[in-house]
């Protein structure tokens, strides 16, 4: 089963190709361009919502704005596209939320492992709870914060053998996210983090240079990472969502019907996103078996010991990340307590 077998799972998503088509803008030349960077690969769930999302906006403009969408990296890694995007270089990106963190550094309380036990929990507390409380932290840093998407929940592949304690790592070069909270939960479990921008892993695969890595399977299947392992664990140890995210001083200068279209549009699909990405689930786990990789779920028991080994992580984000940063962590604790059942 090959990469273009992986994403006609888009069909699971629900959505329909003919509404992709770039809508053509009304009157010639578009009063405002967006050049939106991220390193979703094209034909991959991801790029169906942005081409979806370009649609919705440039049809409901009346072609007003025009989105150019620069997708697989194009324009640089997560970490860079997000620094041109704080300095106007490109109008809005579209990355993951260790990479947004890079500059909004409470962002992190996200991405603390074993934090949400399930991708519902998790939309509950970002949707009611952290997005009102992350918008002025965005702006403070010159972003504004836009819309979710759906990275999903982070799990092990390794060379050698399947992870199933943190034992299995001590001593692993694990390639990391260049994020605090990643590398120091690999740390916590006796790893030797490796912090490597998202576009050059497959390379430091191929040569050795790490042993492994921790992705959501669907951008490791889409990335290609997972042709360099044998073993992947399902250890779901990070949920990672994605946003979207405008330079401030750019989106500040639209004017207001066009601020709230960009908003709106984004958060009218961010939930028909994350539902397709998570129903694909078990279809990317037979992909991987399909490509020669073996395939373990950790058991509730040996989830428990990663998730006792992951405290240390929590206690240094508090001690690290500020009073602010404690109080997003306490007030997520807060919401998971009302989480519907």
């Amino acid at each position: 089963m090959n990469r273009a077998r992986t994403f006609t799972l888009l069909g699971a998503l629900g959505l329909c190709a003919a509404l992709w088509a770039a809508a053509p803008a009304e009157g010639g030349t578009p009063e405002f361009v967006m050049k939106l960077a991220t390193v979703a690969p094209a034909d991959s769930p991801w790029s169906a919502l942005l081409e979806k999302y370009k649609t919705e906006v440039e049809t409901k403009s009346a072609g007003r704005i025009q989105i150019k969408l620069k997708l697989g990296g194009a324009l640089g890694d997560e970490n860079e596209t997000v620094l041109k995007c704080k300095r106007g270089t490109v109008e809005a990106v579209g990355a993951s939320t260790g990479a947004l963190a890079s500059i909004v550094p409470e962002l992190n309380v996200v991405e603390l492992p074993f934090l949400f036990p399930t991708g519902e929990a998790a939309d509950h507390v970002i949707d009611t709870v952290l997005t009102a409380k992350l918008d002025p932290l965005f702006k403070e840093r010159g972003l504004v914060l836009g819309f979710w998407s759906e990275n999903g929940f982070r799990h092990f592949g390794t060379k050698d053998k399947f992870v199933k304690s943190p034992a299995d790592l001590k001593g692993k070069k694990m390639r990391s996210q260049e994020s605090p909270v990643h590398m120091s939960m690999y740390r916590a479990f006796g790893a030797s983090p490796v912090p490597i921008p998202t576009t050059e892993v497959p390379t430091a695969l191929a040569t050795g240079s790490v042993d492994g890595f921790d992705q959501s399977a669907l951008y490791a299947i889409a990335a290609s990472w997972h042709k360099s392992i044998k073993f992947f664990t399902v250890s779901g140890h990070i949920y990672q969502p994605a946003a979207i995210a405008f330079n401030k001083e750019w989106f500040e200068k639209l004017p207001k019907d066009l601020q709230t279209l960009l908003i709106a549009e984004g958060r009218a699909i961010q939930g028909k996103g994350r539902k397709g990405v998570r129903k694909i689930f078990p279809d990317l786990l037979e992909i991987l078996k399909a490509d020669g990789v073996a395939v373990y779920e950790l058991t509730p028991a040996e989830r428990a010991v990663f998730e006792t080994a992951s405290k240390p992580v929590w206690v240094e984000f508090r001690k690290t990340g500020g009073k602010v940063a404690s109080g997003l962590l306490d007030d997520s604790l807060a919401a998971l307590k009302s989480v519907p059942k």
